[in-house]
């Protein structure tokens, strides 16, 4: 059985998380990554898929999706269930907050869509509303989803291990009991 406590401190070693994972861990580093990704791909898409036709623009809004909710996931993924209260509304906000904030500059630029014309700074106020609106409902009804999912995946591995023992007294709240002679003190008994 594999020790989980060093037996000397010059036997633990720091390992500093990749790049990624440092990011993912951030809610307004990847929020602002996604709404400015997703805007600006937005921007291109429309641009450039919506003369192509209705499939290819179809595709195209899946791929955003999919890129947008898997960033929702990759950072959700990093705490507890519980905490995702309020970090998945929080992230959809912000995300949509730098949506509109990209999309002001694109309409600087004159580069921002709407429709077949483009958008101009009378328009960003309704556009900025129903973006962030959009992303704080879409990505919390994501997170119940995934919550759901993983919470029953968490259920059914406690069940096929074995283990209801442990799903009653986590549900019931009841403290852990030690088996007879195990006062957390050394043992002679090897482990088992």
């Amino acid at each position: 059985m594999p020790s989980f406590f060093a037996r000397h401190t010059g036997e633990w070693q720091l390992e500093e998380p990749a790049a990624f994972r440092k990011l993912s861990v951030s809610l307004l580093e990847m929020a602002l990554l996604a709404g400015v990704t997703i805007r600006l791909y937005r921007a291109i898409l429309l641009g450039l898929a919506a003369p192509a036709g209705w499939l290819t623009l179809g595709i195209g809004f899946a791929i955003g999706a999919i890129f947008l909710l898997g960033m929702a996931a990759a950072h959700l993924g990093n705490f507890s269930v519980h905490r995702w209260l309020w970090r998945a509304p929080a992230f959809g906000a912000l995300v949509g907050v730098a949506e509109a904030l990209t999309g002001l500059a694109l309409i600087a630029l004159r580069r921002e869509p709407l429709g077949s014309a483009r958008a101009t700074f009378s328009d960003w106020p309704s556009m900025a509303l129903s973006t962030v609106v959009t992303r704080t409902i879409v990505i919390s009804v994501f997170a119940i989803v995934l919550a759901a999912v993983a919470q029953g995946v968490r259920l059914l591995l406690v069940r096929r291990e074995n283990r209801a023992h442990t799903l009653r007294a986590v549900h019931s709240g009841e403290p852990r009991q030690e088996r007879p002679g195990h006062d957390g003190a050394a043992s002679s008994d090897p482990p088992r």
